[in-house]
């Protein structure tokens, strides 16, 4: 039986899929919201479960048709890729250890993806993704979503014309305190899942937050360290990830610089009396720019030898790229799902370009949209990371 009839899709919104996200899951329902923010996307397809009886129930309480609701991820690929109507864009909300298989069967039907961070548990599978991609020319987002808030994409300019010069210093860390009892054990399905790893791979910590602020360091930057050394710690007895990591990082020499910037990034989730905070302060011998994540629409700006100045979104000062990222007037505080849902907008001119006729290459030049390079480097990242604390903390090359 057909619950409802397929929802007609308003002219120029993309026909949006989903594999994962199912009942109770917090991350499908914000891609979700995200996605329907800007009015871009019409959402008609989905893949919640491999459980027939669960992927129909999740599908039919967000109102497809039942034609258009999957229990295997790759019959959705196929079946999708051969419909007139089908899908333009597939959302990846799955654990981190089915992001490869779900993505290459996407990739391969010449869908294009938006997928939850990390790219995968390993750096060979996203070298694949990546060649993958590249072969059929298809468009692949990842939602590193912070760098989609307004006043970090101030800052990212910023740091571009120069206005800090050259950069000394990256600060960066992520503080939670979620994880700072033995709440896997209670069967906590977020809990279960991000410290086990056969699902969310090697990386605990270090790939769930630990990832999106080796990010937001290197969005803001422009700059990847060359070389780190990561002391990885799990405080709670009995757990199999890590849930604490301390990295320096050293960076190659810039502009006049003969001398490299240096960093450090904290990552934890079970420092006490921490919700969300992810911090970023960046040190220039000309200037310095902090910015929080629990307060997003202000950035604080300080000139050498001058006070320090509060920039708020919507100010008419600031780059253009914060103006392009801002949804309401000023005072009116923009955050977490509008952040999420920027990358979806950009995400959905790429396609429309792609459409267009448009090559992947040129659009991925121009976009801010975090893709398959950068999901390819965070894993890299990781990777020496790991190897680092396996050898006590020595210096390695990422």
């Amino acid at each position: 039986m057909t619950v409802n009839a397929a929802t007609p899709v308003k002219p120029g919104r993309l026909r949006l899929g989903m594999v994962g996200g199912g009942e109770g899951a917090f991350i499908g329902s914000v891609h979700r919201m995200a996605a329907r923010l800007d009015d871009e996307y019409e959402f008609v397809a989905m893949a919640a479960s491999s459980n027939a009886e669960r992927a129909m129930s999740s599908g039919r309480d967000l109102r497809l048709n039942d034609e258009r609701i999957y229990a295997d991820f790759r019959e959705m690929a196929r079946a999708e890729s051969a419909r007139e109507d089908g899908i333009d864009v597939v959302s990846i909300v799955v654990p981190n250890h089915l992001h490869a298989d779900v993505a290459r069967a996407f990739v391969e039907a010449g869908i294009h993806v938006m997928c939850d961070k990390p790219l995968t548990t390993n750096l060979a599978d996203g070298q694949v993704l990546l060649a993958l991609a590249q072969k059929h020319g298809v468009l692949f987002g990842l939602t590193h979503n912070y760098s989609g808030y307004p006043l970090v994409r101030a800052a990212r300019d910023m740091v571009s014309r120069g206005d800090l010069g050259d950069i000394r210093v990256v600060q960066v860390e992520y503080a939670q305190d979620w994880l700072a009892t033995d709440l896997e054990s209670s069967g906590q399905r977020q809990a279960a899942w991000r410290t086990d790893p056969s699902k969310a791979g090697p990386a605990g910590c270090l790939g769930d937050i630990g990832s999106h602020a080796a990010h937001l360091a290197s969005f803001v930057s422009g700059m990847n360290p060359h070389e780190i050394s990561a002391d990885l710690m799990s405080f709670v007895d009995g757990r199999r990830v890590d849930d604490h990591v301390q990295i320096q990082m050293r960076y190659a020499p810039q502009g006049k610089q003969t001398k490299g910037a240096r960093g450090m990034l904290w990552a934890s989730q079970v420092a006490t009396g921490e919700e969300n905070g992810l911090r970023l302060r960046i040190y220039g011998d000309k200037a310095a720019i902090k910015w929080e994540q629990e307060n997003p629409n202000v950035l604080w700006f300080t000139k050498l030898g001058e006070p320090t100045q509060r920039l708020t979104r919507g100010m008419a000062s600031l780059p253009a790229s914060a103006g392009a990222a801002t949804r309401i007037p000023s005072g009116h505080p923009e955050g977490f799902l509008e952040a999420f849902a920027q990358l979806y907008k950009d995400f959905s001119v790429d396609v429309r370009k792609h459409q267009g006729g448009m090559t992947r290459d040129a659009i991925e030049r121009e976009s801010t949209v975090p893709n398959l390079a950068d999901g390819v480097q965070s894993l890299a990242f990781i990777e020496a990371a790991l190897a680092s604390h396996l050898a006590n903390a020595a210096w390695v090359k990422v």
